[in-house]
């Protein structure tokens, strides 16, 4: 239903009570600016929940995740805000795998 070509991931934390306009806002401080079809994900501080906010070129759809139990595989603030993911690594990321270990075509790199 949306096509999504780019997966962005930002690093610091998000105040989940965001909604549709500032997490818009956030978007474009972190990565300059929100792109048609794709899609920008945010976790706050304790990395139980998750929001993607995707731009599908007419529109703005932000969607919502919470872990009832773990975390999501989230990487530690450091010297990047953002990084960029494959499709294969937001599928696991958004079941609360360890996206990092997943390559393209779901191979997996790393035991």
């Amino acid at each position: 239903m949306i096509r999504i070509d780019a997966v962005w991931l930002a690093i610091t934390p998000m105040d989940m009570r965001a909604g549709t306009e500032t997490a818009l806002a956030r978007v474009v401080t972190v990565f300059g600016a929100a792109h048609p079809h794709t899609a920008y994900l945010f976790a706050n501080k304790r990395g139980t929940r998750l929001k993607v906010l995707v731009h599908d070129g007419m529109g703005i759809w932000l969607a919502a995740r919470r872990l009832h139990q773990g975390r999501f595989h989230w990487p530690s603030p450091g010297g990047t805000a953002q990084q960029s993911l494959q499709r294969e690594q937001l599928d696991a990321l958004v079941l609360g795998l360890p996206w990092q270990r997943v390559g393209e075509a779901g191979v997996i790199t790393l035991i």
